[in-house]
């Protein structure tokens, strides 16, 4: 599969069922790297390296779309009947543009969350305080109902569940996504954000635990 045909593939989930597909952004002309160009690296030193890069905490969150047969979620927790709620925890975040405001994060190709997320179209990322250490275990957990006992409204213009006691919630349309090894870069435009502790300390990650 070409580049064109990766970037058609990563974004054929966008949207609500029945909307137009998103069309990728217009790029330079890529080649691959030839085997004689390629830098060995092993993975565990890449891991062990990068994580002495520190970073923050997210919980990524999106309303579902209707649960049907093919949706093998588990059943929502009386508090996220209305949301049917879809989650991830990740580390991988950033701002990216202030005018459009965008912001971007990563997620695996093989996640079983992001498509449920991505068609949908829209989601809400949660920046984690210091003491929700254990919320991000929680939401790290696949196959279980991640919002059992968790505190959460509905963010004002996606509806994503926006989770108590967070520092600060961004509040996102999927405006694209693109291609990234192993991983896709999800693109958000922002549509509304706030916080909730201005004074609270942040959730970090750094090599292999939190700080």
């Amino acid at each position: 599969m070409g580049h064109a045909g990766m970037a058609a593939a990563a974004v054929r989930y966008l949207g609500p069922v029945g909307t137009p597909p998103v069309e990728p952004s217009p790029h330079p002309e890529l080649r691959a790297v030839r085997e004689d160009e390629r830098a060995p690296v092993d993975p565990t030193g890449f891991r062990r390296v990068l994580g002495y890069f520190a970073t923050g905490v997210t919980v990524v969150t999106a309303p579902s779309m209707t649960q049907g047969a093919d949706d093998d979620s588990p059943p929502a927790s009386p508090a996220c009947q209305s949301f049917a709620c879809q989650s991830f925890a990740c580390q991988s975040f950033s701002s990216l543009s202030l005018d459009p405001p965008l912001v971007a994060f990563m997620v695996g190709r093989t996640s079983t969350t992001w498509p449920r997320i991505a068609r949908a179209g829209v989601f809400c990322v949660n920046v984690l305080a210091a003491h929700q250490g254990g919320l991000c275990r929680a939401f790290a957990v696949s196959g279980a109902d991640k919002f059992a006992g968790v505190a959460h409204d509905a963010a004002p213009v996606s509806g994503s569940p926006r989770l108590a006691g967070v520092l600060a919630w961004i509040d996102c349309t999927v405006h694209a996504v693109h291609t990234g090894g192993d991983h896709l870069i999800v693109v958000g435009r922002v549509d509304a954000l706030g916080t909730d502790d201005e004074e609270a300390a942040p959730l970090l990650f750094h090599k292999g635990r939190f700080l």
